[in-house]
């Protein structure tokens, strides 16, 4: 949802005497401090409400020095402090009121202090742990059975120590869910086939991030591939609605 403009945030407002540009030469400006930023991260931020550029009556962006500026703020909060955009936010809205911001110190090799993922806003602290095979079908309410023959359409996997991590058990509640309304896991496998084709995506842009030779560059792939993988969900999503044309609240 884009937010509303507020005075002082420089919200895709300029002045009289300020040039606009467009999203290209936004993208060469800032690659001269940021070489990993791409045109798809600039679109992110915007659809993540941080900048707002104003648009010619053809829909082309175009930005303000004052955006630049925005942009590149953010950018070094997330490479230099690992800040979610969701404290990003805060801080800049802290800024457009004329506070002063003190930013969180980092962990040790940069890290986040709480050694959450700086990547992800709204991450269960407790997200990273493991769960054993019981807590698995306890959490999905699925018998040894069900389980097996999820694994042998790989729709469920452990992992190298037996366990399974938080997307194993969310996928499990799914297909499990699924299953109360005549769903088998042989029906699902298109599902996994088509979300093995989006990841192969994802990976064909942030693969050459990850060959980097700049560790900072490299860091940025993850934060890549979570924001494609994130508006890879919502297209998935609106695709499907689409597709029945149905819509939700």
């Amino acid at each position: 949802m884009r937010r509303t403009p507020t005075g002082g945030a420089g919200h895709g407002t300029a002045g009289a005497g300020d040039r606009l540009v467009s999203i290209g030469t936004v993208l060469k400006q800032l690659r001269e401090e940021f070489p990993e930023v791409t045109i798809s991260k600039i679109r992110f931020l915007e659809a993540e409400g941080l900048v707002e550029p104003q648009r010619t009556a053809s829909g082309y962006r175009k930005f303000s020095p004052h955006d630049v500026e925005r942009l590149a703020l953010i950018l070094r909060m997330q490479r230099d402090h690992y800040l979610p955009l969701r404290v990003i936010r805060e801080h800049l809205d802290a800024l457009a009121r004329g506070e002063r911001v003190a930013l969180s110190a980092q962990g040790p090799r940069g890290e986040p202090p709480d050694g959450g993922s700086p990547w992800e806003p709204d991450v269960d602290p407790g997200a990273a742990a493991r769960v054993g095979r019981a807590e698995l079908l306890a959490a999905a309410e699925a018998s040894e059975e069900q389980l097996a023959e999820w694994e042998s359409y790989g729709l469920v996997a452990p992992a190298a120590d037996g366990g399974y991590d938080a997307e194993a058990v969310t996928v499990a509640k799914l297909v499990a869910e699924l299953g109360r309304y005549g769903l088998e896991p042989r029906h699902l496998r298109a599902v996994r086939a088509a979300a093995e084709r989006e990841a192969g995506l994802v990976e064909q842009v942030v693969a050459p991030l990850r060959r980097h030779r700049n560790p900072q560059t490299r860091a940025h792939a993850e934060a890549t591939a979570k924001e494609l993988a994130a508006l890879s969900v919502r297209l998935h999503a609106a695709l499907v609605r689409a597709a029945l044309g149905v819509r939700f609240p």
